[in-house]
């Protein structure tokens, strides 16, 4: 089936840049601080290698790479998911008009889309997730082309996003298996009787190579990671709460355009012709629906698709009612504005606590903890009043002792954090038994003093013989077992360092 080749609407370009000066705007005014991940992806930019145990390795070595250029300032770091976002923005218009919609279809899925909690959040930070939205609704673009041209040297370029997109984040396996679904159970399967699409397999697995190797060579580090987030961190999800996530994440009342996404896919005829794309959408929601214990947000990059077809038949349905398209757009993009505060720093912290308690929507942390803010919000908090804290300790052991001292951190946002700091404050290296500060950590043992992060004395006293709480760290706003910490001095060990290591690994 061949297209028109029509111009680029300019509508797309604007809609886009829109949500490139909103970004500008909320990043150089309305940020809270540097997230927790951002600290260990920074740590990560200091190491590259072909892989981490919860990542594989794209997202940092761009990272590094703008780094290098710009900084590692909060606004230089953000700028990433600005352009990233801004990117997949216009990708979104790109196929929603080779769907066929037209100024007012472009309008509604872009800004529907571009006002979701989930994109607004999941864009406010640097992290692989910025990257997803570009990789999937990329691989959908080319998958449209192959079906719509019948142009099978797509499947090349399809599977080098594909390939990409797996070096940026696993979940494109879900992505790649709804195109597999696709082109079984479609017209697609003809190609299967040509070369190309096993030149996609091919190409795609080449380029995830090097994340297949770093994890041979690391006793399968990212499979061990996944495991226990399933069984231990998100242990609690259900496929209840796996679906009513998705409501709120993607505001309740988008589903207005997203529902009607189906309908134009299996009931309009233009829609008929190029199901295949909702096939990426079908099979990730079943894969992540049956394993249980799926976070609703991991399926969002998805609903790219449905929202493109929502708002084509939505669209094609106003020609007749004129006043539908804007009965359905408004509420949608005022609900959203409703949500955004929980989504994107626009509010002091003062305020944004009465705006909660007014309307009274607190939302759970995604990892079961308690919080006066939004988990998301309180891993932004007090990371520089910690690396301050501990510099003020540091500062406090006799300079003959100091090259021999070294911060013990239970996790990678506090080391992240003292390395991030480590420019601005006196601080020691640090060593951590977390995701990847587990192989970071040093062989060395000539370390004779340790500064420890929080935990219990009598833990401690287990591998040191002269521990002594020396003050307590305390900030605003900060997660609660990022909080109230006591910051201990420890001397002469009991285990040595690697022994410590060794009985202190997670992978979670």
């Amino acid at each position: 089936m061949k297209t028109e080749h029509r111009p680029l609407p300019t509508i797309i370009i604007l809609l886009a840049l829109i949500n490139l000066l909103i970004h500008l705007i909320t990043t150089g005014f309305f940020n809270y601080g540097i997230f927790r991940d951002e600290l260990y992806y920074l740590a990560c930019t200091k190491r590259l290698d072909f892989g981490y145990v919860d990542h594989p390795p794209f997202s940092i070595y761009i990272l590094a790479l703008w780094k290098l250029v710009f900084g590692d300032s909060l606004f230089a770091i953000r700028l990433i998911p600005a352009l990233v976002s801004t990117l997949s923005l216009f990708m979104l218009g790109i196929v929603t008009k080779r769907l066929g919609g037209k100024r007012p279809a472009i309008i509604i899925a872009v800004l529907a889309f571009m006002t979701t909690p989930i994109f607004l959040g999941m864009n406010t930070i640097f992290s692989m997730n910025t990257f997803d939205f570009l990789f999937w609704i990329t691989s959908t673009y080319f998958l449209l082309r192959i079906v719509q041209e019948e142009n099978q040297k797509m499947w090349i370029w399809l599977g080098i996003v594909i390939g990409l997109g797996l070096l940026n984040k696993t979940s494109m396996l879900w992505l790649a298996a709804g195109i597999l679904g696709a082109t079984v159970f479609t017209p697609l399967r003809k190609d299967l009787k040509t070369k190309y699409p096993y030149l996609a397999v091919l190409i795609a697995l080449l380029i995830f190579s090097p994340f297949i190797i770093w994890n041979i060579l690391h006793d399968f580090a990212h499979l061990e990671f996944m495991q226990n987030a399933a069984t231990r961190k998100y242990g609690g999800l259900t496929p209840i709460s796996f679906i009513a996530d998705q409501l709120l994440i993607l505001n309740p009342l988008s589903i207005l355009i997203w529902l009607p996404g189906f309908y134009f896919f299996f009931f309009d005829d233009a829609g008929k012709k190029v199901k295949a794309v909702v096939f990426i959408w079908i099979i990730t929601f079943v894969i992540l629906f049956i394993n249980g214990h799926s976070k609703g947000e991991y399926i969002a990059p998805a609903y790219q698709i449905l929202f493109a077809g929502g708002a084509v038949i939505i669209e094609k349905w106003s020609v007749t009612k004129a006043w539908l398209k804007y009965t359905i757009a408004i509420p949608i993009i005022l609900a959203s504005l409703f949500f955004t505060p929980f989504a994107r720093p626009l509010l002091s912290p003062e305020s944004f606590l009465k705006y909660q308690n007014l309307i009274g929507l607190k939302p759970p942390s995604n990892e079961g903890h308690e919080t006066i803010l939004p988990q998301f919000y309180s891993d932004m908090f007090g990371w520089e009043d910690l690396a301050k804290q501990v510099s003020k300790v540091y500062q406090s052991i006799p300079k003959s002792e100091q090259d021999k001292t070294v911060v013990y951190c239970s996790n990678y946002g506090k080391a992240g954090a003292i390395e991030y700091f480590s420019k601005k404050y006196n601080l020691p290296k640090v060593i951590c038994p977390h995701n990847s500060y587990w192989f970071w950590w040093p062989m060395s043992n000539d370390y004779s003093t340790l500064i420890i992060i929080g935990g219990e004395i009598e833990d401690h006293l287990t591998s040191i013989k002269d521990v002594r709480a020396i003050t307590t760290y305390q900030t605003d706003y900060a997660m609660p077992y990022e909080n109230n910490l006591t910051i201990y001095v420890g001397r002469g060990f009991i285990r040595s360092l690697q022994t410590i290591r060794m009985s202190n690994k997670i992978f979670i």
